[in-house]
């Protein structure tokens, strides 16, 4: 019965996270070369393929133990993560860490939205204040991502005019931070600053690589800033107040968002900044739940349509994942 049970589970599981299955595919095998087909995902050889195998049915436990649980806020499938562990997961695709630097930076200016009221509900999605759902690969420099997003949208918001900008000049030329090894976006407004600008991504298109700086497009300037500012840590209301005002960009611990699929994730997580996203915006669920929204750079696929809803207004100061430990904003 327990088995039936289970096997229905994944079946439901996988139908819900669009991979079709024959009703008489009980098979974690043929589970696996489904997944392989949909995703066209290849292995070096049979060794490997029988590892990620062995990973594939973890995750697959791992899902099918969620489904069997108390109810949940979010839910979580076979993604395009299901062949990966946890671990390799964050260390392929997060990227936030601090970069020793001996190269000096403009300081933030204050928070200036501290006297300011909060709506209620905004998501600057809303008339085209964002950019598409981008995909950083397999690069940890979700920072340049997360920092672009963040000035794409000031742009727009006070200039009028939405232009995708580049991640890869930040990856490759942003000596504040360490590419694809890593970096922080505060270091990456840091950096636009100084640079006087920043290019267009159709100048200076993303390479999920470690390659050098191409110094002829810094001086290409399609956006510039005249600094950042950090908002106060561990303090959602100052947080919220700054997203009232423009999209944020914030360090958080990604460690359990591989599988996410949508909903609003609630935990449980810890606070080892590992990951940057970009808070586009907040609201209220129909039973009263408070939630951000998060663009992130794990393409569309991912999460909902690419983003990520996260519990807001916790018990734990520092917000949930860390999500108010460490946060800044570009100023035009």
């Amino acid at each position: 019965m327990a088995y039936a049970f289970k096997t229905a589970a994944l079946l439901f599981l996988l139908h819900c996270s669009w991979y079709w299955l024959p009703a008489s595919s009980s098979n974690p095998m043929d589970m696996f070369e489904q997944w392989i087909a949909q995703h066209g995902r290849q292995y070096k050889d049979e060794s490997e393929k029988l590892y990620r195998l062995g990973v594939f049915t973890g995750n697959m436990e791992r899902v099918s133990s969620f489904l069997q649980s108390d109810k949940r806020s979010y839910t979580i499938g076979l993604n395009r993560f299901a062949d990966l562990t946890t671990e390799e997961f964050i260390a392929t695709f997060t990227g936030a860490r601090s970069i020793s630097s001996n190269t000096s930076k403009p300081a933030p200016m204050p928070f200036p939205y501290a006297n300011m009221a909060a709506p209620s509900r905004i998501d600057w999605r809303d008339n085209g204040m964002v950019t598409p759902i981008k995909d950083q690969g397999s690069c940890g420099s979700c920072w340049a991502f997360s920092s672009v997003a963040s000035i794409e949208s000031i742009n727009k918001i006070a200039r009028g005019k939405l232009i995708s900008l580049s991640e890869q000049e930040l990856v490759a030329c942003d000596y504040n931070d360490a590419g694809c090894d890593g970096g922080l976006h505060y270091n990456a407004f840091a950096f636009v600053v100084s640079n006087g600008g920043i290019t267009t991504e159709e100048n200076y298109p993303y390479q999920p690589d470690q390659s050098a700086c191409d110094a002829a497009k810094l001086s290409d300037h399609a956006v510039s800033i005249t600094g950042y500012s950090l908002v106060p840590t561990e303090d959602e209301a100052s947080l919220m107040k700054a997203v009232a005002n423009q999209p944020v960009s914030v360090s958080i611990d990604a460690s359990e968002f591989m599988l996410y699929t949508g909903g609003i994730f609630d935990g449980p997580c810890e606070a080892n900044l590992n990951h940057e996203v970009t808070l586009v915006g907040y609201g209220t669920d129909k039973n009263g739940t408070n939630y951000w929204i998060a663009k992130n750079s794990w393409g569309e696929s991912w999460g909902d349509q690419g983003y990520l809803l996260l519990q807001k207004d916790v018990a734990e100061k520092e917000g949930l994942c860390g999500l108010a430990i460490r946060a800044s904003f570009p100023i035009i």
